[in-house]
């Protein structure tokens, strides 16, 4: 699995961006995926994850109603909809594989580079 995440960059408040995520490794359509994100200076923290056959998805609080994460396993891809964006949506968003679908950003297998997201006021 080797996972690169793109689609970051500025944008204002109450805009928004889509992340792509996806697996030049070409497996990554038997793995759960997610995303996390990590603020400056903040510990990195679970936005979203969705099952192998995208039949399941789990939200962080703070994004439910505003993310949306999907993935499409013909192109070994996962993406992160992201809608009202706030300030505090900024940081380095990072994808992730797992056996399991996770609520967390513990316990996954392989991790991508992240894709900066900066979110002005």
């Amino acid at each position: 699995v080797q996972l690169q995440a793109s689609g970051g960059g500025l944008v204002q408040a109450g805009d928004s961006l889509s992340l792509s995520c996806a697996d030049s490794g070409r497996i990554v359509k038997h793995y759960a995926l997610g995303w996390s994100r990590q603020a400056p200076g903040k510990e990195r923290q679970f936005v979203a994850a969705i099952s192998w056959s995208g039949s399941s998805t789990l939200y962080a609080d703070s994004v439910k109603g505003r993310f949306t994460i999907s993935r499409d396993n013909a192109n070994n891809s996962v993406y992160l909809q992201r809608n009202s964006l706030k300030p505090e949506d900024t940081g380095a968003y990072y994808c992730a594989a797992s056996i399991h679908l996770r609520d967390s950003d513990y316990g996954y297998d392989y991790w991508g580079q992240g894709t900066l997201v900066t979110v002005s006021s």
